[in-house]
């Protein structure tokens, strides 16, 4: 297709067809979307980059329909357990307890190549969505009602389209963040390490930690971390002087594993050196051209957090982008996306850069300080942390304005009995707007009856299995009764992204935040295609 000054070819162009512009692509698809995605390799890249993937993405993929097929690449991702420099046990990061709070596993690990094929098998299965693969972004023009996208062919060929939006997922050298000229924040953090992945042979498997690690020694600091199956991947920091190039090369690899492994004890997958860096985009947008992924942040690997984070971007954008595209919702509304992500960011790259030069440090004297206060910390014994409580909340942006108990948080997903088996809430609710209420509260009617006129909104009353309550839903753990208890409230509204907008104590406190997210998100301006102030009127 070619843009033309009347109509518009697209909806959304995703550049990058990673697993965010995947995701992103899916999701625009299942809403009805015209969207084109374009990446500059024509195949999944074969080797495994991210590994970690927690419950708060899963069950994204669980909503599009994803669960069953990517399954079969995904296990529980073990404790990590941190070594001192004495070889003694300093610290634990784990999972949260049973029941969970999401339905799933709260940390998994996963084999990337095959998820991020199941992600793109998945978006090109709607009929609103075309991949063009072994294309490459040469311009964006922005005009008041869209942008043009000027593309070279795997064939040399040259062609432009339009689309009302665009969305840059193409990675920490973004083409589409460079043209629109936004700018990276330095968080403070480079430090040069090798990845090493291996396919460790069954008989050796015993021969390897248990459990994934952080090796804290000064002399050396390594990361380990069991993957699916019998994949084990070693990050393994360089030190002063050593070739980052030359370290890559097979024999100075096997010199790393040695304490571990020997050659003829697996395969070397792969061996890439990087420099871990804490990067973070000063804005996420420039009018119709918005950011996410690596081409928005970049941030050290500590926790396994790289991926979620890109993911979150395309989940919280693509129901604001859904809301605008239906002249339903302000473009202001976009406004939003660099609020929550960014700062989000900002603090969860904060939380891991400490972990990260904890972990880091190379001085033996401080290192033994380290040691010490982390123990300390943990009352005498290893501190135990859990990797849900390092995520934050969102802070600000399309939420509440007063701050109430819960809010920016993510909303748990009870079981709910079917039949002679459970589902989880998803199912039943689907995952739009969301207004649940506390089935055992006396307020429930009076509540309900105000939710009468909120077609926008789906509205569940729940309570534990055996309360006896008329048109309740029941959930079998108690998880929800638990959430609702512990914060005090009887209702809390819940975002598509599964965010919490705002909770509420009565029906008062309810009927205030219904009127709050009609003025929210109904500020629509005269056209839904009116942009003002656009940054950007022409690409340099």
């Amino acid at each position: 297709m070619t843009g033309t000054a009347g109509a518009i070819d697209y909806d959304v162009l995703v550049v990058g067809f990673g697993p965010t512009g995947a995701v992103a692509a899916g999701q625009l698809g299942r809403l009805g979307h015209r969207t084109l995605v374009i990446d500059r390799l024509t195949d999944v890249y074969d080797k495994p980059r991210a590994i970690a993937l927690d419950h708060e993405i899963f069950r994204h993929f669980d909503n599009m329909g994803l669960a069953d097929a990517i399954s079969p690449y995904i296990e529980p991702f073990t404790a990590s357990e941190h070594f001192g420099v004495d070889g003694q046990l300093i610290r634990r990061i784990d999972m949260v307890a049973k029941p969970y709070p999401l339905g799933y596993t709260p940390s998994m690990v996963f084999s990337q190549p095959a998820v991020e094929a199941e992600l793109r098998r998945h978006a090109t299965g709607f009929s609103t969505v075309r991949a063009e693969l072994g294309v490459e972004l040469l311009d964006l023009v922005q005009a008041p009602d869209r942008v043009e996208a000027r593309l070279k062919d795997r064939d040399g060929r040259h062609r432009s389209v339009t689309a009302r939006y665009v969305l840059g997922c193409d990675g920490a050298s973004s083409t589409v963040r460079q043209i629109a000229g936004i700018a990276l924040e330095d968080l403070i953090f480079d430090e040069p390490w090798l990845v090493v992945d291996v396919r460790v042979n069954e008989d050796a498997l015993a021969r390897v930690p248990q459990c994934s690690a952080q090796f804290c020694n000064p002399s050396r600091p390594v990361s380990f971390l069991i993957g699916p199956k019998n994949h084990r991947r070693w990050e393994i920091m360089l030190l002063p002087g050593e070739d980052a190039r030359q370290m890559e090369r097979p024999d100075n690899v096997w010199k790393l594993l040695a304490p571990w492994l020997t050659p003829n004890d697996g395969e070397l997958w792969r061996a890439a050196s990087y420099r871990f860096h804490a990067l973070v985009a000063a804005d996420w947008r420039n009018g119709r051209i918005l950011i996410a992924g690596d081409a928005a942040h970049q941030q050290p690997p500590f926790i396994g957090q790289g991926m979620c984070q890109g993911l979150r971007d395309a989940t919280n954008l693509v129901w604001k982008l859904d809301r605008v595209l239906k002249g339903v919702s302000s473009d202001s509304l976009l406004d939003s996306y660099t609020i929550e992500r960014k700062q989000h960011v900002i603090e969860l790259t904060g939380k891991i850069k400490t972990i990260g030069e904890s972990i880091c440090e190379r001085d033996p004297a401080a290192a033994r300080r380290r040691d010490a206060q982390i123990l300390a910390d943990g009352g005498g014994k290893p501190l135990l942390l859990t990797r849900q409580e390092i995520i934050p909340p969102l802070r600000a942006g399309c939420l509440a304005h007063h701050e109430t108990p819960a809010r920016g948080t993510l909303f748990p997903q009870p079981r709910i009995p079917r039949g002679a088996t459970t589902g989880l809430l998803d199912e039943v609710t689907g995952p739009g707007w969301r207004l649940f209420i506390d089935g055992r509260s006396n307020d429930a009617v009076s509540m309900l009856s105000l939710c009468a006129a909120c077609a926008d909104i789906s509205v569940t009353a729940i309570a534990p299995a055996g309360a006896g309550r008329p048109n309740v839903l029941e959930e079998t753990e108690g998880v929800l009764a638990s959430w609702f208890d512990r914060h005090g409230v009887v209702a809390a509204i819940v975002r598509p992204d599964h965010y919490v907008f705002g909770t509420a104590r009565n029906a008062t406190e309810l009927g205030d935040l219904l009127a709050e997210i009609d003025m929210r998100l109904r500020d629509v301006p005269s056209g839904p295609d009116n942009i003002p102030d656009l940054k950007m009127e022409r690409t340099p």
